[in-house]
């Protein structure tokens, strides 16, 4: 911003824009915005999308929990037309909700928890398993009530499944009235494979499924297999809102490409005041002041407390890779107005759109979205994005490399 001969560094994010409004006295607000979100695009997302933005000052996690569980509750009861299954709403942390869910939106419509048998098996004659292990990895499990009765093309179908998100297998251990049918019962001795099966509550019957790899992997296989077995039992009710909060998620995550931390949610966000020694000794470890609101399965709200304090802010821009000299030029305003007393403040964001989905019975969000994008960012009533004049774009000082048009092209 160009203001009396002088050049004005502008927030490089809306969350400095929300940081400047508390520090300038604002003490609560909320706004509708328009937002635009440079990421992949799935069934319940969109490019483009409408945003309730809730923001005050003086307040702490709890405060902006108890005021979205207030609202939801009252709009759910007023237009949803469907029972909300638990009220208070349940709260998971982010280590509960992947250990049991391999997700950090679970749909909590049904059980069908992820177990966890790693140690049931480490020193079993299975090679499968016990070489994950040795690896660091781990082997869980889940059961499917009814499922012995698959055929070996269903559970073929289920094993494509999981491969097809990470995982290099699946191992079936069936549980009928004549005995256990599964590749396990020839590595592993009885006593192992009923401990598995108490582990699981199977029942004859039941199939139990089990995956062997990194912590990661298993999340996300299992985790989608989990969602996959929901829709063929029938058990995701479409009378039921299942909400749950979602808590404590990792303040950063290293990113291997560049050999540095960076800020798993931004770089505002507060961690945990019992986490903040392990910022130089262990920063993975680090959990933020950080919540989603979810309901069956989707992520409908989602907001942080922020840092208020310069030293500790200044802490986390080293940590991220940002040196005095960059944080000066990049957020030099924000930093100096911590020095003039900064409120404690944190706020949450509704994605509007996704509660109008949720609310209509739709599992598709163009289907509540008028001039959707297609899966490639189309929109096809005009066309766009539609291709630009070259004068347009040396108005603009915008070059487009031969690489960067070939790209946009396939993307179309």
């Amino acid at each position: 911003r160009l203001h009396a001969g002088k050049f004005y560094a502008l927030p490089q994010s809306p969350q400095q824009y929300k940081q400047l409004l508390m520090v300038g006295g604002v003490e609560r607000y909320f706004q509708i915005a328009r937002c635009f979100r440079d990421e992949d695009l799935r069934a319940d997302r969109q490019p483009e999308f409408t945003q309730l933005d809730v923001e005050m000052s003086f307040v702490d996690q709890e405060d902006i929990l108890r005021l979205t569980e207030d609202l939801a509750i009252a709009l759910a009861q007023a237009h949803g037309g469907r029972r909300i299954a638990s009220i208070p709403f349940p709260r998971l942390t982010y280590a509960e909700a992947m250990e049991r869910y391999g997700s950090d939106k679970p749909d909590l419509r049904f059980g069908l928890l992820l177990t966890d048998v790693t140690d049931a098996v480490r020193d079993s004659e299975f090679r499968v398993f016990t070489s994950v292990v040795a690896s660091g990895g781990q082997v869980k499990g889940i059961r499917v009530p009814g499922g012995a009765s698959y055929t070996r093309r269903e559970t073929d179908e289920l094993t494509r499944f999981v491969t097809q998100r990470g995982a290099k297998g699946l191992v079936p251990l069936a549980i009928t009235a004549e005995g256990l049918r599964s590749p396990l019962t020839k590595s592993l001795p009885r006593e192992k494979l009923d401990q598995m099966i108490d582990r699981l509550a199977g029942q004859v019957g039941d199939l139990l499924m089990f995956v062997a790899d990194q912590p990661d992997v298993v999340a996300t296989a299992l985790g989608e297999l989990r969602l996959e077995v929901g829709r063929r039992l029938g058990l995701l009710d479409p009378g039921v809102l299942a909400f749950a909060w979602v808590t404590e998620m990792p303040a950063f995550e290293w990113n291997a490409e560049r050999g540095r931390y960076q800020a798993k949610h931004h770089q505002f966000t507060a961690p945990l005041d019992q986490d903040i020694p392990c910022l130089d000794s262990d920063p993975l470890s680090v959990r933020a002041k950080q919540y989603d609101l979810v309901g069956n399965g989707y992520e409908l709200a989602g907001g942080s407390i922020r840092i208020h304090r310069r030293e500790l802010q200044a802490r986390i821009f080293q940590l991220i890779g940002i040196d005095d000299q960059d944080a000066a030029e990049m957020f030099g305003h924000l930093l100096e107005a911590f020095e003039y007393g900064t409120p404690p403040h944190g706020g949450i964001a509704w994605g509007l759109d996704r509660w109008v989905m949720l609310f209509a019975g739709e599992s598709v969000i163009r289907d509540v979205i008028a001039f959707p994008k297609t899966q490639s960012g189309v929109e096809p009533m005009t066309g766009t994005p539609s291709s630009i004049r070259s004068d347009e774009l040396r108005d603009l000082h915008i070059a487009v490399t031969e690489m960067e048009a070939e790209r946009a092209l396939d993307a179309t």
